[in-house]
């Protein structure tokens, strides 16, 4: 007896020690971080965050602004968990961190006033986009918040003397965006300089050389900026007439050194936006880059209103000019790599432009562009994280018809395609549509870890379509799918998927559709329209419904959004017609749904109601939400999991 419970005890250590051997080797699975709620969405192996951490962990950095003196950059990047600012003092020097926050920071703008050493920043909470602005002090290196810490603040612009800024804010009502001037040294001299006309976005743009006036934009829609100006002394306010005829552009962003005239982009008289100036006294409009068929994407001006430079957005790629502002002639400077440009920082004392750009084979980084003999340097060089970018795919434009015409001709769509290296004829690969947000957004092929872990190590093709509506095609093309015209834009991804099925690398059979925000919709929607060719779908932050989204969406938001979509009080049956809620029932394959709990834009609501309803007709939901997040995920560890889950959901649902 007293060998058998030896013998017990013996086992008992024994398997306390050492693992059972099944003959199956046991699973690990990713720890999901305690903000995100997953609601049917299965385990993840730990083998897929092993393999993406490489990807995940590439970085890129972009361009804030130049310091005070003109000698060193500002710029942001992420080494944690968040983006925050950092100090860049020479060329690809190690960066100095500035700020340090749970929340991501991503801009400054610094005074200009020489020997104040501070910048301004903006930061949220929880991706609220409640924006309060902060002053950080270079030589003491801390932060002090100098807005209510409640309202939505944004459009910071400082003048041309340093002692104001301009900026708006949504106090006085929650909805409308009135301008004031603070002095960022004392904050509490604030002053409203403009009062919101309408539910718009005002911005103010540009002061004049006496700091006496203002200019400030009303942006109703993507067709529809005016401007104003604002005495400041006396605070009142006229809108600039251009004389459009209908509907137009007119955002004026500078006065000329004599303060006679106000230059900046419009598209008067043209399909496209372009560069004009506009005498004050005459009212003549002089186009200045009348021979430039694409869109004017920003200009910046010199001080002296010598030299001005701009960008235009050519079929998606950004290409970069120099003016003389005294003869209005251009030129183009074939200096950038193939990519896209964000932000134009002029550096006034040394005649230098920093930019940061970036490309589907290189991740962004911050470069100075030498005004004065067009050479090119690079400040930043962000870790690859032992990958290499140039062996990503280098998307192709492709173009196909649609289902109507113009001038008796199909109406052309085209798309970045991004081909796998394994693709061919006898060994098709899966395929992923992914629809860009906005409505009046633009795919471009900026550099993009997702993409290239999909087509690299997936072997997933991805066709990314500029459908009816998106910018940078023209005004027409922008219009073609307002209010009762929004299925058309569905319509335009029919039309890719006739052309998916006669690309023999390509496999029919195996179609996702992947959106966010407005591409949200266009996926729900995609899956009720094609649900015969479609397998799988992912849709983050995305409209369920037209009606409710307008009626919950924040209230500042909501008669800009009724611009482009249609008044659901007015045309509500219609909106109702057209909304994937109403058809959810005609959902047939798997569908994936991603959502911020806090997003100001498109409510939760508008993801539980339609998770909730397809999973009544007995169809795979996954649904993913994130608690401290907004409109999309911005913090590392939930991003992370967040792609962790959706390669789980492709394998699952799309590779097979």
């Amino acid at each position: 007896m007293k060998r058998i419970r030896f013998f017990s005890f013996i086992l008992v250590l024994a398997l306390a020690c050492f693992p059972i051997i099944t003959g199956a080797e046991q699973t690990e699975y990713v720890q999901p971080p305690e903000t995100i709620i997953n609601d049917q969405v299965p385990q993840i192996p730990i083998d897929i965050q092993k393999k993406m951490e490489q990807y995940s962990n590439m970085k890129s950095a972009f361009i804030a602004d130049w310091t005070p003196d003109g000698k060193s950059l500002i710029v942001t990047t992420r080494f944690g968990n968040t983006s925050q600012l950092y100090l860049v003092e020479k060329p690809n020097s190690k960066l100095i961190q500035l700020t340090d926050y749970e929340e991501p920071v991503t801009n400054a703008s610094v005074c200009p006033t020489k020997g104040k050493n501070y910048f301004i920043f903006s930061k949220d909470v929880g991706g609220a986009e409640a924006y309060q602005y902060f002053k950080y002090d270079l030589t003491k290196r801390e932060a002090t918040m100098i807005t209510d810490g409640k309202s939505r603040h944004m459009g910071l612009s400082f003048n041309n003397k340093g002692d104001k800024i301009a900026f708006v804010n949504n106090s006085r009502t929650g909805m409308l965006f009135d301008v004031y001037t603070m002095d960022p040294e004392n904050p509490t001299d604030v002053k409203m300089v403009f009062e919101a006309k309408q539910p718009a976005y005002y911005l103010p743009t540009g002061w004049s050389k006496d700091d006496t006036k203002l200019l400030v934009i009303e942006y109703i829609s993507a067709n529809e900026v005016n401007t104003y100006m604002v005495d400041i002394t006396t605070g009142t306010s006229e809108m600039i007439d251009p004389g459009c005829k209908d509907k137009c552009v007119f955002t004026m962003g500078d006065f000329s050194e004599d303060g006679k005239a106000v230059y900046g982009i419009s598209d008067i008289g043209s399909e496209f936006k372009k560069i004009i100036s506009y005498d004050l006294a005459t009212k003549k409009i002089t186009t200045i880059t009348d021979d430039i068929n694409w869109d004017v994407d920003g200009v910046v001006a010199t001080k002296d209103k010598k030299t001005a430079v701009f960008t235009i957005n050519e079929n998606g790629i950004t290409k970069i000019y120099k003016m003389d502002m005294a003869t209005s002639k251009y030129e183009k400077l074939d200096v950038l790599p193939f990519g896209v440009l964000a932000g134009l920082a002029l550096n006034e004392k040394t005649n230098r432009l920093a930019f940061s750009i970036s490309g589907p084979k290189t991740n962004s980084d911050v470069f100075e562009l030498d005004l004065n003999t067009k050479s090119v340097t690079r400040w930043t060089t962000s870790d690859t994280a032992g990958l290499d970018p140039s062996t990503f795919v280098e998307p192709i434009i492709v173009e196909f018809p649609t289902f109507d015409q113009v001038a008796g001709k199909p109406r052309i769509i085209s798309a970045f395609y991004y081909k796998p290296a394994i693709a061919s004829a006898d060994k098709p690969v899966p395929v992923i549509i992914n629809i860009h947000g906005g409505p009046e957004a633009q795919y471009q092929p900026k550099f993009s870890t997702t993409l290239g872990y999909w087509t690299n190590e997936l072997g997933i093709a991805v066709i990314s379509p500029n459908v009816r509506g998106s910018e940078g095609y023209g005004k027409s093309f922008m219009l073609l799918d307002n209010a009762e015209k929004r299925e058309d834009s569905v319509k335009d991804i029919g039309a890719l998927l006739s052309w998916i099925e006669k690309q023999p690398e390509l496999d029919k059979n195996r179609v996702a559709v992947f959106g966010g925000s407005y591409g949200g919709y266009m996926v729900l929607a995609s899956m009720i329209k094609f649900s015969d060719k479609i397998k799988c779908a992912v849709d983050i932050v995305g409209i369920s419904s037209f009606v409710t989204f307008l009626k919950n969406t924040s209230p500042y938001r909501q008669d800009l959004r009724r611009a482009e979509y249609g008044d659901e009080r007015v045309i509500g049956e219609f909106l109702e017609s057209i909304s994937p809620l109403t058809h959810a029932n005609k959902i047939k394959g798997p569908l994936f749904v991603i959502q911020g709990k806090n997003d100001p834009r498109v409510p939760y609501t508008e993801a539980e109601q339609i998770v909730k309803t397809v999973r009544e007709n007995g169809i795979p939901v996954w649904y993913q939400l994130a608690t401290n997040e907004g409109h999309g995920f911005s913090k590392k560890d939930n991003r992370d999991f967040m792609n962790y889950s959706i390669i789980k959901f492709f394998q699952e649902y799309l590779i097979k």
